[in-house]
């Protein structure tokens, strides 16, 4: 309770729990926001030499086209004058004999990538449809030939029945749920370390001592800094949810009273810097719909349930290692060279978190999965591919002996070390101090 009330109540605590949560919403609503409102306007004066792009570039709410007849010299000087943001070159004969690479695009001012990407996509049509035409090719007919194939995957369970799976939405879980395991285990089992090694360096720990058993002082605070971490996992989630979900309805609120749901689009990635037809637009619905029907198909509360098993035993298995390392040293300095044996684990599991997402059901996955040093992060990466029941309760039952041993072993550590003071210990003096009964 000590450890859990005086944590919360610091105002770092307090300051990083609001901060956490507008940083991460700030990465879904930011970008959007720029999108809408940056003023990405432009006027572009087109000189074509070649005769053969009168009707390739159309105006949009983002590019304005320009058509004179002038020389190349008149056509910078009217851009150096400011009357034009560029000025779009294109030589004689481009399309028969230069490939579609001797056009110019001069600028004072950078253009955006989008602006350039669209040009560029408009004179490669263009060129390809007179090209087409040349060869007796219907261009419509060529591209009605295109298709896009996109698998639908799905997954059989154990009585042969199927289930709809997305590969991209499990990687993305996933790799989430492994980088909040990571992160939350570094920052609050150094937290534990770093309060042991407080107490015993105030010799408060010697009072303690005196009316509780060291076991039991080892285990409240790393209870206590375990609630704290989950107090902030779940005030992160909660808060990350409400700002996301406000956000996201003012800002459709905001670009309905605009009109900018097109230019929106257009600056988010369109290659043809027009709005989209009737038929796209259901097409792009069609695909929402899908997308939404494959989230409402994920198992919530199971992952859910598992995240929280995983954080609280990969924690506590940690942790407990951590406060051995403090009550062994008497500053933060000596706790180098105790520290790689313990986080090296950890840190080789979120490394090869990548490998697993390529293949989570190979024979690596799984040994890596069932190791309780590697299994947090691991198994939380395959769970959302889905995980037989078998390995799954193998891999809780190992962290869960995992924990057990690495308790006890920190707990011979810890009765010895934290009445030990002004020498540095080595791993033979650590370990004949695990020996003693």
């Amino acid at each position: 309770r000590r450890e859990y009330l005086t944590r919360v109540r610091k105002k770092s605590f307090i300051i990083m729990t609001l901060i956490g949560p507008l940083l991460m919403a700030g990465l879904f609503i930011v970008p959007a926001w720029i999108a809408m409102n940056a003023d990405d306007e432009q006027d572009i004066l087109v000189i074509d030499d070649s005769y053969a792009f009168s009707e390739a570039f159309e105006d949009s709410e983002v590019l304005r086209f320009h058509y004179i007849t002038e020389v190349l010299d008149s056509g910078i000087t009217k851009v150096q004058s400011g009357d034009f943001d560029a000025l779009l070159y294109i030589p004689p004969r481009m399309v028969a004999e230069d490939n579609g690479k001797g056009a110019k695009l001069i600028y004072q001012s950078q253009p955006g990538v989008n602006a350039i990407n669209f040009i560029e996509k408009a004179i490669e049509g263009e060129i390809e449809e007179k090209r087409l035409a040349e060869a007796g090719i219907d261009p419509e007919t060529l591209e009605n030939a295109k298709v896009e194939v996109e698998l639908n995957t799905s997954k059989l369970d154990d009585l042969g029945g199927e289930s709809a799976d997305n590969t991209e939405i499990n990687m993305a879980i996933g790799m989430i749920a492994g980088v909040l395991i990571y992160m939350f285990i570094f920052l609050y089992g150094v937290q534990v370390m770093r309060g042991v090694i407080e107490e015993k360096t105030n010799r408060i720990i010697e009072v303690i001592v005196s009316s509780v058993k060291p076991f039991q002082l080892m285990m409240g605070k790393i209870l206590g800094i375990a609630l704290v971490s989950l107090t902030q996992l779940l005030l992160w989630v909660g808060l990350t949810m409400v700002l996301t979900t406000g956000a996201s309805t003012a800002l459709e609120y905001y670009m309905g009273e605009k009109g900018e749901v097109d230019r929106v689009e257009q600056m988010m990635g369109g290659n043809t810097g027009l709005s989209g037809s009737g038929q796209e637009i259901e097409v792009n619905q069609e695909a929402v719909d899908d997308m939404l029907s494959k989230f409402n198909e994920i198992p919530y509360v199971f992952i859910i349930s598992c995240f929280l098993f995983y954080f609280l035993g990969g924690y506590l298995l940690y942790s407990a290692l951590f406060a051995a390392v403090g009550s062994a040293v008497d500053n933060e300095a000596d706790s180098q060279q105790f520290m790689l044996p313990i986080t090296a684990p950890i840190i080789f599991s979120f490394v090869m978190a990548q490998a697993v997402i390529q293949n989570p059901d190979s024979s690596l996955s799984f040994y890596l999965s069932v190791i309780p040093f590697t299994s947090p992060i691991i198994m939380m990466v395959r769970i959302p591919f889905g995980v037989p029941v078998a390995e799954l309760a193998l891999s809780m039952t190992m962290l869960i002996i995992g924990f057990l041993a690495t308790t006890w072993l920190a707990a011979k550590v810890y009765r010895i070390g934290i009445l030990m003071y002004g020498k540095k210990p080595s791993f033979k003096e650590i370990w004949k101090w695990v020996r003693q009964s």
